[in-house]
């Protein structure tokens, strides 16, 4: 079943409720992309106001709390986000009767940007993206009850490394820098968010067009 298939499902399951789409997977597998083309989608065929898109990566501890905390070196780690903020804010979306706004990330500057988006009190579903939106811990686990369906989003190994590589090296990281982080921080996130995988309710091919 495609994507838009399954969500044309749960909108005619849940006709009038607010519904929460949860999309994970490994860094580099697609994720972002799917989420994006999701709201994209659904804006350009019901409106701006239909759709409300919550990326995990807007609560990425500032780099200067990041190196308080002497975890600048694994930036993307499950403990260096803040949890309970995007719990939060989440959960006020879900439940929320008028706009919300919610922090972003710039991928450029490596930051995150608060108020940067708005969650339209009108939006039958709000889309969020994230590595660890179903990481069965005690900080995390809040999460996937706040959500109606979940996407894992896969790609082979070889794909996903050469995306992570091509996006260190876009950030400004040395060749050698970019080959570093992607085996000591981001291969080892991956195997952890890979375990989550069985939680999903669809596994989507991130090496191929989503829509």
């Amino acid at each position: 079943m495609s994507v838009l298939a399954y969500l044309d499902d749960a909108f005619a399951a849940r006709s009038g409720e607010r519904i929460v789409v949860g999309v994970t997977g490994p860094p580099g597998s697609g994720k972002t992309t799917l989420a994006g083309a999701l709201a994209r989608h659904y804006r350009g065929r019901y409106g701006d106001g239909f759709v409300g898109y919550l990326p995990m990566d807007g609560f990425h501890l500032s780099n200067t709390v990041l190196a308080q905390l002497n975890r600048s070196d694994r930036k993307g780690a499950p403990d260096t986000f803040d949890v309970d903020g995007y719990v939060a804010l989440l959960n006020r979306a879900v439940h929320a009767d008028r706009d919300v706004y919610a922090p972003d990330f710039d991928h450029t500057a490596g930051e995150p940007v608060a108020a940067a988006l708005v969650l339209p009190a009108t939006a039958a579903p709000i889309v969020t993206e994230g590595n660890y939106l179903a990481l069965d811990d005690e900080l995390w686990s809040p999460v996937a009850g706040l959500l109606t369906l979940l996407f894992y989003v896969d790609a082979p190994t070889n794909s996903r490394r050469e995306r992570l590589l091509r996006r260190h090296l876009a950030a400004g990281r040395s060749p050698e820098s970019a080959r570093a982080w992607v085996e000591n921080v981001d291969e080892p996130n991956a195997a952890l968010v890979a375990g989550t995988r069985d939680r999903a309710d669809l596994v989507i091919d991130g090496t191929i067009p989503f829509l």
